[in-house]
Formats: structure tokens, sequence, C-alpha cells
């Protein structure tokens, strides 16, 4: 089972971890992008804690959550991002507390909104290039308990992550730079790993 207060202090979490290597996804992003992606999405993720409703039923939390999230993120990572928590709100429903097959269920509707929303797939240097092998991760580890399966998510999107340094951007800004784009790792990829990353901690914390 997944507590509202661990969703709540997943937002927190990935907030913080956003704010803390701000910095660090701009660099990634000046290489290949607009580099605006780290202040975009602490811009961003400051907005959607501040729709934090801790009385709130999932469902309308994350809703409100990624129309935090597209009203304030610019680029891509906005409305990918917020279509990601709005598909994640409206699996959940008005619950308070999730299991974990549902809640699985719920993380790979959201994954199926931003390839619908971004037309994109795995291997194209992209924030699919890491959330997706998460999500199948969290899905097939569930047997382990939510702790085991955080866990999974998150090695399967650092290994997702890291496999976009060698791959030629074929997809958004850096599929301008053609076959330069190689050798950089990709900051959309980099910020879905500390989504990750926030979900292990929050699980941690309780």
């Amino acid at each position: 089972m997944l507590t509202h207060g661990q969703c709540v202090a997943w937002l927190r979490a990935f907030a913080a971890l956003i704010d803390e290597n701000k910095e660090f996804l701009t660099d990634l992003d000046s290489a290949i992008g607009d580099a605006d992606h780290g202040t975009n999405m602490a811009r961003g993720t400051t907005a959607a804690l501040g729709k934090l409703d801790p009385a709130a039923p999932l469902g309308s939390m994350f809703r409100s959550v990624g129309m935090a999230l597209v009203g304030t993120v610019g680029g891509s990572a906005g409305p990918l991002y917020g279509t990601f928590f709005m598909k994640l709100g409206a699996r959940l429903g008005d619950v308070k507390d999730v299991s974990l097959p549902t809640f699985a269920a719920a993380l790979a509707a959201g994954r199926d909104g931003v390839v619908v929303r971004g037309k994109a797939s795995v291997g194209e240097k992209t924030m699919i290039d890491a959330l997706t092998p998460a999500v199948k991760a969290f899905g097939s580890h569930i047997g382990e308990g939510l702790p085991g399966a955080a866990a999974a998510a998150l090695a399967a999107a650092q290994q997702g992550r890291d496999a976009t340094v060698d791959m030629v951007a074929t997809k958004g800004r850096a599929s301008y730079l053609g076959k330069r784009s190689a050798g950089h790792q990709d900051p959309g990829a980099t910020s879905t790993a500390y989504l990750f990353e926030a979900l292990v901690t929050a699980v941690g914390e309780e």
C-alpha cells in the first residue's frame, strides 16, 4: 500500500531534488537544449508544492500538481510532466491510499500520456528513456513490496538516464544537433531519475 502521506512526501522530495540540482540540469540542457530545464523545473515544482492539499484525494491532488506544472514550466517539460501527473491522478481517482498494483497501473497511465503527448519512444534521447524502464520495473517488482519496487524503478531510471549519453537525439531541441547530440546526458531523463529517487526517499522516510 502507498499512503497519502507517502505521496505528499514523494512530491516534496522531488521538488527538493530539482531545486538542489537545478544548476546541473541547466548545464546539461545548455549542451543540447535551451539551457533552461533546471530553472524551469525548479519554478514548476515550487508552484506545484503550493497546490498540495493533505486533505485532498490523490486523484485531485496529482491533477492539481500537473496543472501547476503545465502552467509554470516553460518548453516541452511543462506539458510532458504535467501530462504525467494528470494522467496518474486520473487513474488513481478519489482515494486516500492506493494498492501497489493500482499505483503501478497509474504510473503506466502517466507514462502512456507522456508518450502520446511527446510522440517519443525509447532510444530517442528523451525523458522516456528513463521513465519507461522505471515504470516497467516498478510493476514487475511489486511482489517485493513498496521499498523493493521503488528501488527497482530507481535503478532502471538511472540506467535509462545513463544510456542517453551515447544516443543521438531524434526528438526535441537536441535533435537539431544531429550526431553532435551524442556524448551528452539528456536533462529530461535526468530529472525523471530524480522523480524515482524521490519516491525511494519518501518510502524510506515513512
